[in-house]
């Protein structure tokens, strides 16, 4: 098991909803922060369908909320929110074009992305939105190079160095164990929304979420990591 490139100064992070980088790679994010790395959220939803019983007018802005503030919790003051329906996305060449003006728009070395595969582990379905996002940005890593693909974007091509995707497909990993408090905080700032995905204590929802996305790595040489599957552009 490798260490994850770290010879890099900005990265973004790529995912559906709210809550999905804390769900995953909100320490490896910690870590990266306190090297004085840059790293910027791009959201393609804003988790609008995402609280039962609370209507989408009210839930949107709730969330974002909700984002912003975990954001700040692991060092990252630039989120963004693309505006897609949370729940209906479709992996189409307008998504692909926003996520390669983003790109362009951030010039990250590394994009990090979200498991895309169909399921989470055996008999347990991915989300539509998940797979959509995570393949569309995938593709989306390489237009941002190409001058060609959509000529309509304005700001310059630029080439990342790397995706990385946190999901089951493990290639590289990065030592979070210093980092697992504020990756417990930056959970934490979705209350809301996790008081209503269970009746557990939030606090002890935080820490088995966390817990599952931070323990050992087999042939890493970590008490706590982060895992990827990594993908080198040539940027």
């Amino acid at each position: 098991m490798q260490q994850l490139p770290e010879d890099w100064h900005r990265g973004i992070v790529v995912v559906a909803h709210p809550d999905d980088i804390e769900y995953g790679a909100a320490a490896a994010v910690a870590r990266w922060t306190g090297q004085g790395k840059d790293i910027r959220y791009v959201l393609v939803t804003s988790g609008e369908a995402g609280i039962a019983g609370l209507p989408p007018a009210e839930s949107g802005p709730l969330r974002e909320a909700e984002e912003i503030a975990s954001a700040k919790a692991v060092g990252v003051h630039q989120v963004e929110f693309l505006g897609y329906p949370d729940g209906r996305v479709e992996e189409t060449l307008p998504l692909r074009r926003d996520l390669a003006a983003a790109i362009r728009r951030h010039q990250p070395e590394l994009v990090v992305l979200f498991n895309f595969g169909d399921t989470w582990a055996p008999g347990f379905a991915n989300s539509a939105d998940h797979r959509a996002v995570g393949r569309a940005a995938l593709d989306a890593v390489s237009d941002a190079g190409n001058e060609w693909i959509f000529p309509e974007l304005t700001d310059a091509p630029w080439s990342a160095r790397w995706a990385a995707v946190v999901g089951p497909k493990v290639t590289h990993a990065v030592d979070v164990t210093a980092n697992v408090e504020q990756a417990e905080a930056s959970l934490a700032e979705h209350r809301r929304y996790l008081e209503v995905l269970s009746a557990e204590p939030v606090q002890d929802q935080v820490r088995a979420i966390v817990d599952r996305a931070t323990g050992p790595i087999e042939g890493f040489p970590a008490e706590r990591a982060v895992g990827f599957e990594l993908y080198q552009f040539g940027g």
